[in-house]
Formats: structure tokens, sequence, C-alpha cells
């Protein structure tokens, strides 16, 4: 049986490349074609286990190139699309904001529209051959904003994005939104809390606290530490995807979260007390943490409930924080060889 092909957008990125080698090992049938720019936030070395591997593809291209999506499409017939691809890096979407506009909104838009009109003859007009097409966009819980000591994000919390990036995620959600209902277009959203785990980028939270523990170095927390994410193991969020997009009902979203909620005080006492047993120092790695000055608009806590995944597709996290993060060290500690 010929292998069916995927489009998987990001995929060497810090999620997209957890999920695609998940996704073909749990599905033998597919084939994976994953087209990324290979920005700072993707690197190749991360998918090296499937070099070798026959149901993979790799293009390297941007989603804003809307004649290479086109391409694409005409000569592998999709039969979904799984678009991770985005600019995510809250610091630089506020130095830089005009890429976010560009990737998240545009890159968006040209994959969502060239689909539709690649599987659809009009509004509510699948063409024969497609009639199971998705199109899953992965977002975020930054899109709703900020909560205060109580409550929780779900699927019905009304956006109020605060800095450029979530606004920037928040447009391109509503675009989705908006092919489904002006279009019948089969898609589905999922919106998920901070992920952790291997293959993360080197300047997020959790591998700088490793990276700057290990290397001697001031470990750097924002304002008081007391900044509160909703923390979700990769892997636990892939398994997520994959429901979502085979089970999920067209035209929802899904919200994903670990039920793991840490402040930032907590994550980086954690992981010195690890370090502390494993990679004993002098001195404890604690006496290494800095508090530097808060970055601009700093959303003071997200937390997701994930209750209708879990009702409805029956998603469960399988790691709690603690779990996950002895395993997102040792992965670490792997990579920087210490």
């Amino acid at each position: 049986m010929k292998n069916r092909t995927l489009l998987i957008t990001g995929g060497a990125g810090f999620i997209g490349s957890n999920f695609i080698p998940y996704y073909l090992e749990t599905n033998p049938d597919v084939h994976v074609l994953n087209l990324d720019k290979l920005t700072y936030a993707g690197d190749i070395s991360n998918l090296k286990e499937l070099e070798n591997n026959d149901r993979y593809t790799f293009v390297q291209g941007d989603i804003c190139d809307r004649a290479l999506v086109e391409k694409l499409f005409e000569a592998h017939n999709f039969i979904g699309v799984i678009h991770f691809a985005a600019e995510s890096h809250v610091d630089n979407s506020i130095k830089n904001p005009s890429a976010f506009i560009d990737t998240n909104i545009t890159g968006t838009f040209n994959l969502l529209d060239v689909a539709k009109k690649h599987w659809m003859e009009g509004p509510n007009q699948v063409k024969a051959g497609f009639e199971n097409a998705r199109f899953h966009h992965i977002s975020t819980d930054e899109v709703y904003g900020t909560l205060g000591v109580t409550g929780l994000f779900t699927e019905q919390t009304p956006y109020a994005p605060n800095s450029p990036y979530s606004a920037s995620k928040a447009a391109s959600d509503f675009i989705i939104r908006s092919y489904f209902h002006t279009y019948g277009m089969n898609v589905v959203t999922t919106n998920c809390s901070n992920n952790y785990g291997p293959k993360q980028h080197d300047e997020k939270l959790i591998p700088t606290i490793i990276r700057k523990a290990i290397s001697g170095e001031s470990i750097p927390i924002y304002g008081d530490g007391k900044n509160i994410r909703d923390w979700l193991y990769v892997l636990d969020h892939c398994k997520g995807i994959a429901l979502a997009f085979k089970k999920g009902k067209a035209g929802e979203t899904y919200n994903i979260g670990g039920r793991n909620e840490r402040d930032n005080l907590y994550i980086v006492n954690t992981i010195c007390k690890i370090l502390d047993k494993i990679k004993p120092s002098k001195t404890s790695y604690k006496e290494q943490i800095t508090f530097v000055k808060d970055r601009p608009g700093h959303d003071f806590r997200y937390a997701i409930d994930a209750s209708k995944i879990e009702n409805e597709l029956a998603w469960e996290a399988n790691e709690n924080f603690e779990s996950g993060i002895q395993k997102t060290i040792e992965w670490y500690l792997n990579k920087y060889k210490a």
C-alpha cells in the first residue's frame, strides 16, 4: 500500500522534532514531509534519528513562500497538515515583532488557503479523495492573556494576548476559525501550556537553567521568580496532538495542559537540587541563582483546564513535573556532555 503523505511545518523545532518520530512510529502507513525554514529555533540535528527513514522527507523552505507551498501540495497531495511552524520566543517578539507577524499570520494564512484550494471545490464542497483531509493548527495558552492567583484557561476563555508573539498567535487562531465557519474546512486547533523536555531551544528557561548551572555561570531568573506556568512534558503534548488530529471534532479547539503548575523559583530550585545529587559541585548550584530585571508585559500565571481533551478524546498526561524534569535533565547533561 502506498504511503499517504502528511505535511508537518516547523518539524525541526522543539515540539515538531519530538512529534515526527512519535507519529511515524505509531502510524506505519504515513509518510511525513517536514517543511522548515531552519531559523534559530529549528535544528536539523533534532531529527538525526530519521536520516535513514524512507517515510520521512525534509524540505528547507519558508511557509511565507506561497509558490513553494503550492508546489509541494501539487507534488505530494497531502492528506493533512499539522502546523507547528511559528516564531515563538517572546523576548524576540518584543525586539522584532515584524518577523512574528510575517510567519505566524501571513505564513499560516498561506498554508491554510493553499490547503483549502487543494482540498475543496468551494464552500462546504470537498474534492473527491480529500474527504478526511484536515488542517491542525498548533497554538498556545498565551493567547488567553494572564491569570490571577486562581482560575484556569478553558476553551471559552476570551482572548487577551499581551505580547506581540501571543497577539500574532491569536490572529492565526482566528484565521483558522474563520475558514471553518466560512468555508466548512476541516480544521482543528490545540492550545498548549508550557512544554519542556528533550530538544528544546537552549534559550528557553529549563535548558538555560541546566546549561548555566553546569557551566558555573549565574542562573538568571526574571523578577522575583513568582511567575507561574502549567508545565507539560513534550511527549505528552505530542500524544494529545495526534489524538486531536485523528479524533477531534472539526472546527473545535482543545486545550492541552499538564496540570503541573509551578513557579519559576520552584523550577530552578528543583533542577539545582537534582543536579546537586547527580552531578555535585563544590557548592550547591542554588548559589548561582540570580534575579534579573523582568521583561516587559510578563504574564503572571498561565494554567490550563484540559478537561475537554481528557473527557472527549481520552487523553491524559503520563508525566508529572517531577518525573518529566528528571528525564529532561538527564537528556541535557548528555547533550552538553556534562
